[in-house]
């Protein structure tokens, strides 16, 4: 399917906590969050939104080290710069290329009634597709499947399935469905909300041409 092993460069740590590490050594953190070590070797940390379980401090200290770039929503700067790295800012649509790797700014919102109060629209909280490796991740965020990224084409989509704040496991599969990754890995279960029982319901659900991979790790 892959020319090489597009698994193997990515960790789930907890939640929506991702870490990518590019064929070159550049490491990326996604939201890193309830981490039970410290790593100190990000080149890179991109953060989706302020909620306490994507923006975290405490645990970005945990994967800093000092000459680490952080990447946020535009919307956040204020509370972001407070950490004392470097900072890019994005809104939807751009994009800034780091350390071999081109990161895209992607929105991120609910549209279903009963948590549109949670990550509206107008706040301008992202996701974002990374081009590593000639690969395409999609690492969604705290999302519906909306207009905006339901037309995204990717190799590997990382989404939320925890429900609550984000899709379900049926709405998820829906979505994963639409985009058509070849891969979809799960996120957002099993720390502040979702289940592993969320998994088992998600993976079924998925056409049988997508591959679900199980990246979660547990401490």
């Amino acid at each position: 399917m892959f020319d090489h092993d597009p698994f193997s460069n990515v960790r789930v740590l907890t939640h929506s906590a991702i870490r990518m590490e590019s064929e070159y050594g550049a490491v990326l953190y996604f939201d890193p969050y309830d981490l039970a070590e410290e790593f100190h070797d990000a080149d890179v940390i991109a953060i989706t939104h302020t909620h306490y379980d994507h923006f975290s401090p405490e645990d970005i200290k945990k994967v800093a080290k000092e000459d680490t770039l952080i990447v946020a929503p535009e919307t956040c700067a204020k509370e972001v710069a407070q950490i004392g790295l470097p900072l890019i800012t994005l809104a939807a649509g751009e994009a800034t290329a780091v350390k071999g790797n081109v990161i895209h700014a992607v929105p991120a919102y609910n549209v279903e009634p009963e948590r549109l109060g949670f990550h509206p629209q107008e706040n301008g909280w992202l996701g974002y597709q990374v081009v590593m490796d000639d690969l395409t991740y999609y690492i969604a965020g705290d999302t519906d499947q909306n207009p905006d990224n339901e037309t995204l084409r990717c190799d590997v989509a990382l989404v939320p399935i925890g429900g609550t704040y984000t899709m379900d496991p049926k709405q998820a599969a829906e979505f994963v469905n639409k985009i058509r990754p070849r891969i979809v890995i799960p996120t957002h279960y099993g720390t502040a909300v979702g289940t592993k029982e969320d998994v088992e319901a998600f993976e079924p659900l998925v056409d049988e041409k997508i591959e679900v991979m199980r990246k979660m790790e547990w401490h």
